[in-house]
């Protein structure tokens, strides 16, 4: 399944948000590809974040990850760079961008 999410970040951390994604932590990357992602894309417009994920089951890979210590970890860094941060509790699940059309 594709499913995409819009976060921002603060105004005043772009630069500090795009270097920290230029180091991901491996264990991190493969902990997502081990909850069924096969691919995540984020583009920055501004301070608007959109993420395109490919994963088995969304749902699935958010529960997976969401009290992985590497995970919680990395989403305490991204909270401080955020003003709207990526949902990791069951709520979070129906969070992704509603498809409006597709070629």
């Amino acid at each position: 399944m594709r499913v995409a999410l819009h976060t921002k970040v603060r105004a005043d951390r772009t630069a500090e948000y795009d270097a920290a994604h230029r180091g991901v932590p491996e264990e991190l990357v493969h902990a997502i590809r081990a909850a069924g992602a096969t691919s995540w894309t984020i583009w920055r417009s501004g301070t608007d974040l959109f993420h395109v994920i490919e994963v088995d089951d969304y749902a699935a890979m958010i529960a997976a990850l969401e009290k992985l210590p590497v995970n919680t970890a990395w989403q305490a860094r991204m909270g401080e760079l955020l003003d709207v941060a990526h949902d990791y509790s069951a709520d979070g699940a129906d969070a992704s961008l509603p498809v409006v059309w597709e070629l």
